[in-house]
């Protein structure tokens, strides 16, 4: 595998409810002897991918400081350019490093990226009925949890895994299943559904929320998206579902279904909430087609070196 000479750190001053801000001097002064390394703040959103787009023009490795929703933006804007995408975990949940370096999740020193090794992992593709296209590196969820998602983004106040929960809670007093019809490609054979569905997730790492285990099965490298599907069910049947999702046991409730898909084509009967790395897309319409890219992105493995 081949070495990076070269690294623009992006630092996203709001992630981790601003706390990354406080981090940006220190990252600054660990790599200030480096002629090779660039350290950039994003100014509002949507400006990570601008610096992302630039740097990987120039061939080089870019370092996602902040959390799954700046590398979100990174991974939109690098797609397809060759270069290698780093992460370096400023965020409150910073879900997709629990599957991609567990070991090093809590690792914010700019030394775990210089002279790492690439590795490829897979990526997600969506695309939607209006021709656009998106890629995710973790996870996406329609309905629900793309609500719950919403809810957090709305509550700035809260941290963490405190977010989280009260946004779950949130949503589900006013919540109703949502009738989708959805077709699922598998290795082998299709598998179609028509009904309402309570929670519909799709993930190529195993966590979201912080603690949410949907896809406890899942490999990075294995070229298959894991679909996670709880069909409806009354309200107060939902916290002990929660507590299967934390343990990573829900695939042994019938009222869940979970499938390893090469694509899956979901249709709504009208807008509804989709996340994608925990970032919001509202208004979601129509036919959306969600298929894996296998080994579709370079990344920098923490802890490797060549």
């Amino acid at each position: 595998m081949s070495l990076e000479t070269g690294y623009t750190f992006i630092v996203n001053p709001h992630a981790g409810r601003r706390r990354a801000a406080g981090r940006v001097s220190d990252l600054r002064r660990a790599v200030g002897g480096r002629a090779d390394t660039e350290v950039l703040s994003t100014a509002c959103a949507g400006h990570a991918a601008e610096l992302a787009a630039e740097a990987a023009s120039g061939g080089r490795a870019v370092i996602s400081c902040g959390g799954d929703g700046t590398l979100h933006e990174v991974l939109n804007a690098v797609m397809g350019t060759g270069s290698a995408v780093g992460v370096l975990p400023f965020g409150s949940a910073n879900d997709f490093l629990k599957t991609f370096g567990p070991d090093v999740a809590g690792d914010r020193s700019p030394e775990s990226q210089f002279g790492a090794v690439r590795t490829r992992v897979d990526v997600g593709r969506v695309e939607f009925s209006g021709g656009e296209m998106r890629h995710f590196l973790n996870s996406l969820g329609i309905g629900f949890t793309g609500r719950i998602a919403s809810a957090v983004k709305r509550a700035p106040w809260l941290k963490g895994e405190l977010a989280y929960a009260y946004a779950l809670f949130r949503v589900l007093i006013g919540y109703a299943p949502v009738k989708m019809h959805i077709e699922i490609t598998l290795p082998d054979r299709l598998v179609v559904l028509d009904e309402r569905v309570f929670a519909f997730s799709v993930g190529n790492g195993k966590v979201e929320g912080g603690k949410f285990q949907i896809a406890p099965a899942a490999d990075l490298r294995d070229g298959l998206l894991d679909v996670c599907i709880l069909r409806a069910v009354p309200k107060w049947e939902i916290p002990g579902l929660v507590l299967q999702y934390l343990r990573g046991v829900q695939s042994q409730d019938h009222r869940v279904r979970s499938y390893q898909a090469e694509r899956i084509d979901v249709s709504l009967d009208g807008p509804d909430v989709m996340h994608m790395d925990g970032e919001v897309y509202e208004g979601i319409d129509g036919k959306i087609t969600v298929a894996v890219v296998p080994e579709g992105l370079e990344m920098l493995a923490p802890g490797r070196h060549g």
